[in-house]
């Protein structure tokens, strides 16, 4: 990066620091890349105006134009041509293809960066490359492929690692809790949220903070807790919109109706869908269908369905037809659940029944694109080959030229930690499409899975398999006084307690919420039972510190069955350890039900 001459200038050190500030302090990045821009000019240092104007451009991408950091970044690009910067040629092009992307064209994006990858392996730092990988992923992004956008984000993330990424890792954060909220997937959106805002404490980047609230806010809304997001709205609404706060991004109003309302504020919502609609009606098409939301919503909390229904359904063609490209099915099932509400308060319930199957059909159409996320290991499996192909051809070429040994085992070298990368993100993904984040068992998409087999399994060998349904009682006044931090920490303990306490061949999931479900092959319902109840024993002898208060005597109510009793299929077994586990429930809880 620059001739040794080069490299001492100050011009050139006020360059690469204002490319390392960033993301950590956007405004001492700009205030440097000024700096080195006009002594660069002074001495005529390519190489430095490069780096400068590089650090300006990506700057004008978040507090600017896409226009202007394009022409900005062309002009970089050129420095960098004259002086023979690799590293900063390829930077430029991929900050030239993220403005592409904002501009609404990702299929040229994404055609624009591709190509780049295999040079910038070889020319960039590990955090540069971070640059570059989120690029690419942020363009399968906006096509809608999730799977592949989550590869990419996800090897950048390790590239760019909290030690050396200058504050990179937090927007990876941003980026993946984003994709994950496209998915359905909000309590893993909210986990990278946390860690990009532990992170970002440490960085001057407003901008930053406040994409990271801005999907909690969402995340929390769709998983029914709004009222947690009123702080994260006042934050966001006190953010000024300039570079010393959140700079040319959309300002999200209607987003953050959509939360004030859900949460009972409609003050606050009707503040915010006046904000919204000032914006006027060139706005994105997702943005449109949550005003057209927000409105409806303000509306029915005035108790005028009439009105919601007016603001609604002139838009549900838009809504309904296929996604393109950049289209959120989130916001389009979130359409559709509203519109059956307004449906339904006005007393049309035929058109509020259609409304929620559209509703459904989304939430399942988002499911395959969390399975196609979760499955990645197998989309990549052709890279995984075309990389090892080119390992082997690589070392070929070694034993046929010993003059070049040296260059090919270094590139032999990389090629491997490239393979062991995929492979490793093959790995990740299918842990993170099995397992349950907070308590570390199976999840329930697991059980669906899990539970025909072993059904199938049993009834071939003639042997019984054991279902237990286990709900905490009494979870919920725990979260009520205790609050959610102290309710995860006794869903992580009882995790822990039957992870601890399980055969290798009974398969322990979070079945959602507070309840839990045990599958136990090879095991009657007696015997289930017997199990069951140790654990409750267990269960009741543990005691917890909640916010400094001990806590002890915790109970749970269970329900078991097993394949003799209910042998028809999968759904009747879970039918007959259900009903047990409300009759003990209605027993007075603390207490194991078998179904006779």
């Amino acid at each position: 990066m620059g001739s040794p001459r080069t490299s001492a200038s100050s011009a050139w050190r006020f360059a690469q620091r204002a490319w390392d500030l960033l993301h950590a302090d956007s405004a001492q990045s700009r205030e440097l890349a000024e700096r080195a821009l006009a002594e660069a000019e002074r001495r005529g240092d390519e190489a430095a105006l490069g780096w400068a104007r590089l650090a300006s451009g990506f700057h004008l991408l978040y507090y600017g134009t896409a226009a202007d950091a394009a022409e900005e970044l062309g002009r970089a690009e050129a420095h960098f041509a004259r002086c023979g910067d690799a590293a900063g040629r390829v930077l430029c092009q991929a900050g030239q293809a993220r403005a592409i992307c904002r501009q609404g064209d990702a299929p040229r994006a994404l055609a624009h960066v591709l190509p780049l990858r295999d040079e910038g392996l070889r020319a960039l730092r590990p955090d540069q490359r971070g640059v570059l990988l989120n690029t690419i992923a942020g363009c399968y992004s906006a096509l809608g492929e999730s799977a592949q956008a989550f590869a990419y984000m996800f090897e950048a993330l390790r590239d760019a690692g909290s030690h050396t990424g200058g504050g990179f890792d937090v927007v990876l954060h941003c980026n993946l809790s984003h994709e994950l909220l496209q998915i359905g997937d909000y309590e893993h959106a909210l986990l990278h949220v946390s860690q990009g805002l532990a992170r970002g404490q440490a960085l001057k980047n407003p901008r930053l903070t406040s994409v990271l609230w801005i999907n909690r806010v969402i995340a929390l809304t769709e998983l029914g807790r709004a009222a947690e997001s009123l702080p994260d709205i006042a934050a966001l609404l006190a953010l000024p919109p300039d570079p010393s706060g959140r700079g040319r991004m959309a300002p999200h109003h209607e987003t953050l109706a959509i939360a004030a309302l859900r949460a009972g504020q409609p003050t606050m919502g009707r503040e915010l869908v006046a904000r919204a609609w000032a914006l006027g009606d060139s706005v994105p098409p997702d943005e449109r269908l949550e005003r057209a939301c927000a409105t409806a919503l303000l509306a029915l909390a005035d108790q005028r369905p009439a009105d919601a229904l007016q603001g609604l359904v002139p838009m549900m063609s838009e809504a309904a037809n296929d996604l393109g490209a950049g289209g959120s099915v989130r916001v389009r099932a979130q359409y559709f659940g509203v519109l059956s509400e307004a449906q339904e308060a006005a007393g049309h319930v035929t058109d509020a029944l259609q409304a929620l199957r559209q509703q459904q059909r989304l939430q399942r159409l988002q499911s395959q694109l969390a399975s196609r996320a979760r499955y990645q290991a197998a989309a990549l499996q052709s890279e995984v080959i075309r990389l090892q192909q080119r390992l082997d051809r690589h070392d070929a070429h070694r034993r046929r030229l010993e003059a070049a040994r040296e260059e090919l085992a270094t590139a032999n070298t990389e090629l491997r930690h490239q393979v062991a990368q995929v492979k490793a993100l093959q790995q990740a993904l299918v842990e993170q499409a099995t397992h349950d984040p907070l308590t570390g068992l199976f999840n329930r998409r697991h059980l669906n899975d899990a539970l025909p087999t072993l059904f199938a399994l049993a009834a071939r060998d003639a042997q019984p398999m054991a279902l237990a349904i286990i709900d905490l009682d009494h979870f919920k006044r725990i979260n009520d006084e205790y609050g959610h931090i102290a309710g995860d920490q006794l869903l992580a303990a009882f995790g822990e307690l039957l992870s601890g306490h399980c055969r290798r061949s009974d398969v322990a999931c979070r079945y959602g919420g507070e309840e839990f479900c045990l599958l136990m092959p090879r095991t009657d319902a007696a015997g289930a039972r017997r199990k069951v109840q140790s654990l409750l024993r267990r269960w009741r002898a543990q005691a917890f510190d909640l916010g400094g208060l001990r806590v002890d005597g915790l109970s749970f109510s269970a329900g078991v069955a097993d394949t003799l009793l209910a042998a028809h299929s999968p759904d009747a077994l879970l039918k007959a350890a259900d009903d047990r586990l409300l009759a003990a429930k209605r027993e007075g809880r603390n207490r194991v039900g078998v179904a006779a």
